[in-house]
């Protein structure tokens, strides 16, 4: 049986008297990483997310694979090294999605130009032999010449810097993968509803429901893991009713445009805004993607939406430096994403001064929770989580292996101008379905370039279960170009139910369902 389907995943609960060594609530980047570094430690591993993997803030970042270099402005030195360094490894690992990119900041002042270049240099120095490569100032006829479509006037040269960049979603479906490789059991659209304690209050498991099925499952464990993101005072709850809130989300929200914007391999970075925040103009799968914001906002959702005043303050602030100035009309998908950042307990209120390092947490029960941290430095999140898997547990004392581990698809020096270069060593692999049925090897819609082939591939192999899941999340079509999303849902949907025995009342459905989500994704002229 095919280890990456649910089916086979689900048939691991039916022996309802085993117990894990550990249980992972929240399929994001941090529980996936868990699920990655337990697995391959060798402990009995599962992991269960309410909705599908990457659906919350973990397909939702800048895409950017970096140190932070806001916190070095903030001398947070020790985050800022950490982060450098799970960069370098990230990029070993997963050659196929992770890239080093070069980003340039305009200087509209002499002043700028020394000191970025000297704070840069020493961003690149903390990299040390994981360095991407060094700072360094360029002229402005150069700024111009790399960044055509920049704000000349008043213009006196940039800096030249290198940070990673990736694709999020694609990342954490191959960190799943990688955990099924490694021994872990994985399950989307499965729902924690409680946990299980014994005589002395220590947690002993949890109670689950399959939402596809709405069958109930009470699974036992030595750890319990709550990786939950932005809602991990839902599972605290659960476990202290009394419990006072751990996290302050943050909405960040970004913006695509077409790569006419700034028709440039280098990325833009503006250090400083009104906000007080930094703003990135990123080349991203032939588009241009700027962001973000940062707004505390009090309530959380898995289909956050953008504010308006977001959206203006983006093309307000990128108007100030394309020389052609974007409007809502030129916006081909808005998305918005929460942060989970880890509320101060002197009530600060200002979530730029909120840490970004994550927190790990062990309650009276036993329960583990994480929180805080950044998509860089995952993998480390995931070491420490599991070192206190091990303490609280009382498992056996492995060592973390995943600073070498490639990742599910790693190959290096991917073809870029290959659409299908996300899938790195699996590219073969979906290819050979042409030869299944030739229809596969079509477009799915006439203006994308994504093939019916992988739509069969990702419900087949990557556990896709609805059209969103495909159109988000397994592709990026909906974050790129939400209306094309939209014209593309029957067609994926028709595939898809093929695949999975489903029925026209069931494909109707998926559609309406997308097409409601991506609404949201669409602005309206004002």
């Amino acid at each position: 049986m095919n280890p990456f389907t649910r089916e086979a995943n689900l048939e691991h609960l039916t022996n309802t008297e085993k117990i894990w060594d550990l249980i992972i609530i929240g399929g994001g980047a941090t529980g996936l990483g868990a699920a990655v570094d337990a697995a391959s430690r060798g402990f009995s591993t599962l992991l269960l997310e309410q909705a599908d993997f990457a659906k919350g803030t973990s397909s939702r970042a800048t895409k950017l694979v970096h140190g932070g270099v806001r916190y070095l402005a903030q001398g947070d030195i020790g985050l800022v090294r950490e982060a450098l360094r799970e960069r370098g490894l990230l990029l070993n690992n997963a050659p196929h999605l992770v890239k080093n990119e070069s980003f340039i900041i305009p200087n509209y002042s002499w002043w700028d130009g020394v000191f970025y270049t000297v704070g840069l240099s020493i961003y690149d120095i903390l990299a040390g032999k994981l360095s991407f490569g060094r700072a360094k100032h360029i002229s402005k006829k150069e700024t111009i010449k790399r960044l055509p479509g920049i704000q000349e006037k008043g213009l006196h040269g940039g800096v030249v810097y290198h940070d990673g960049q990736f694709d999020d979603s694609r990342l954490a479906i191959n960190l799943a993968q990688t955990a099924i490789e490694q021994g872990a059991k994985l399950l989307n659209y499965f729902k924690v509803s409680g946990l299980t304690k014994d005589a002395n209050g220590k947690i002993t498991g949890v109670k689950a429901t399959d939402t596809e099925t709405g069958i109930n499952h009470e699974l036992k464990a030595k750890t319990v893991i709550n990786a939950t993101g932005v809602f991990v005072d839902g599972v605290l709850k659960m476990d202290t009713p009394e419990k006072k809130p751990m996290v302050r989300p943050s909405q960040g929200v970004h913006l695509v445009l077409d790569r006419s914007f700034l028709p440039a391999e280098d990325a833009l970075m503006i250090p400083k805004t009104e906000d007080g925040r930094v703003l990135f103009a990123v080349p991203w799968h032939e588009k241009l993607l700027i962001g973000t914001t940062d707004t505390p906002i009090d309530s959380h959702s898995l289909e956050p939406v953008a504010l308006d005043e977001e959206v203006e303050f983006i093309l307000r602030t990128a108007g100030k430096y394309l020389s052609k100035a974007p409007t809502r009309a030129d916006v081909l998908s808005v998305f918005a994403g929460l942060r989970p950042l880890a509320a101060p307990q002197d009530g600060s209120s200002k979530t730029k001064e909120i840490s970004r390092s994550h927190k790990l947490i062990v309650s009276d029960s036993g329960l583990i929770t994480i929180t805080g941290g950044k998509w860089t430095t995952y993998r480390k999140m995931a070491e420490d989580i599991v070192n206190q898997a091990i303490k609280t547990g009382g498992l056996q004392n492995t060592p973390c292996k995943t600073e070498s581990l490639a990742i599910h698809g790693s190959r290096p020096n991917p073809d870029r101008s290959n659409p299908m270069f996300v899938y790195g060593a699996d590219i073969e692999k979906i290819q050979a379905l042409f030869n299944e049925n030739a229809d596969w090897k079509n477009p799915v819609h006439p203006d994308s370039s994504y093939t019916k082939g992988e739509v069969i591939w990702s419900v087949r192999n990557e556990m896709a279960r609805s059209v969103e899941d495909i159109l988000a999340r397994r592709t990026r079509v909906l974050f790129l170009n939400a209306r094309l999303a939209i014209k593309m849902a029957p067609e994926v949907a028709r595939l898809m139910a093929g695949e999975l025995g489903k029925d026209t009342t069931w494909e109707t459905a998926q559609v309406n369902a997308f097409n409601e989500t991506a609404k949201n994704y669409i602005l309206t002229p004002h």
